[in-house]
């Protein structure tokens, strides 16, 4: 007999969670209640510090992080000497909650930490990225430790790592991962000859920021934000890497039971083609959020392109998701019908029985049931593509 978790991505703790958050509550008080959480989830800010001596990359280091070149509209002044003055802001071009904030070049003879953090407000950021193209001197172990005396978090960054790289390959025995543990180490002993105790450094280089320790960055910095922020940094993140892409996906799946319980609700009100209509409308708002996150909407493929010399009809003949020839009715109604097969009695039934406001109406399960299993498919086929787009981007740049 099918189990419930085959047709859907939210398991029993999840649905005894929602059973436990709204079961003392009216049917509007509780779509109201799914509605607000929503709303607030996409609200949460997140503000991240880079600094850095003047020419270490900072600037290139924002654009990079926020999928845009240096030269792109929006971008971050970058050049050889300091172009930041003064703290400046740059939103991330899909979440405006976002919000890397390319901060003055440290490293002047009278520089004084303590001074600089109030300069730029280190109050309102959530960490900061402490970036060197070379060695780290004393400037920056100062910042550092300033930083933790105000109970923040701080991330130092070896760039240009792509430079180092080019050059040792002129050497006979180059061996690249003998030579990134070389770098490492020496700019970990550095740090401890200057008072930093256990040191951790991650090696980066903006032009191809997939490469090198970007994923050891990610993962620190989501394990050490609060629960409520990690979900934005990873669908910020530009998907350049297989780990960011399965991330961003699970990070997504969490949010199909309240959705799909949103539909439920609206699904026992008795209107005559209100749940349908509802249904088609968070399938199509979700899944458009789905193409934006993984880089698949026509802009960012577009910018694939230039990178990798690929066209998009290229890149688009990789996606075999129903939806990549747009996101409209019909296309949607394909789900629809993979829904459709996927029903089975006991899993709407058990639904039914799990979630209070439900009761025994039938359409409020059914409706729950038709979205998550639309949404999971959307979901799953989205991330596949956005894999196979990776890999074959990444074969064409090497």
């Amino acid at each position: 007999m099918a189990t419930f978790e085959d047709y859907c991505i939210i398991t029993q703790e999840d649905l005894e969670d929602i059973k436990d958050s709204i079961s003392t509550q009216d049917l509007p008080s509780a779509i109201n209640t799914i509605k607000e959480y929503l709303k607030k989830q996409d609200l949460v800010e997140l503000n991240i510090g880079v600094t850095g001596e003047s020419g270490s990359g900072k600037s290139t280091f924002v654009n990079a992080f926020r999928g845009l070149g240096d030269e792109e509209e929006d971008s971050a002044k970058t050049g050889p000497v300091e172009t930041t003055m003064e703290p400046e802001v740059y939103l991330h071009p899909k979440y405006k909650n976002v919000k890397v904030w390319d901060l003055p070049g440290i490293g002047t003879p009278n520089f004084k930490a303590d001074e600089y953090l109030k300069l730029v407000q280190f109050e309102r950021y959530d960490f900061f990225i402490i970036i060197a193209s070379e060695r780290f001197r004393e400037c920056h172990t100062q910042l550092a430790k300033e930083i933790k005396n105000m109970g923040k978090k701080f991330y130092f960054v070896r760039s240009k790592i792509d430079s180092c790289i080019d050059a040792e390959k002129r050497k006979k025995n180059f061996d690249q991962k003998k030579t990134l543990d070389t770098i490492r180490e020496d700019c970990k002993n550095g740090l401890r000859k200057i008072g930093i105790e256990d040191p951790v450094v991650f090696l980066i280089s903006s032009f191809e920021l997939g490469k090198y320790d970007l994923n050891q960055l990610q993962e620190r910095m989501e394990k050490e934000l609060p629960q409520h922020k990690r979900r934005v940094l990873l669908l910020a993140l530009p998907n350049i890497t297989l780990e960011i892409n399965e991330k961003k996906k699970k990070a997504l799946e969490a949010n199909i039971g309240k959705v799909a319980l949103l539909s439920a609700c609206v699904a026992t009100v008795p209107l005559p083609g209100l749940s349908v209509a509802v249904d088609l409308a968070i399938v199509k708002k979700e899944t458009e959020m789905y193409y934006n996150t993984f880089g698949l909407d026509d802009p960012s493929l577009q910018k694939l392109c230039e990178k990798s010399g690929k066209t998009i009809e290229e890149l688009k003949s990789l996606m075999k998701s129903p939806l990549r020839g747009g996101i409209n009715p019909a296309s949607i109604l394909s789900l629809l019908g993979t829904a459709s097969l996927a029903m089975a009695e006991n899993a709407v039934e058990y639904v039914v029985s799990l979630i209070p406001i439900l009761g025994t109406v039938v359409a409020g399960g059914m409706s729950y049931m038709t979205v998550s299993t639309m949404l999971k498919k959307s979901l799953n086929d989205i991330a596949e593509d956005a894999k196979n787009v990776l890999m074959a981007s990444v074969e064409t740049a090497v």
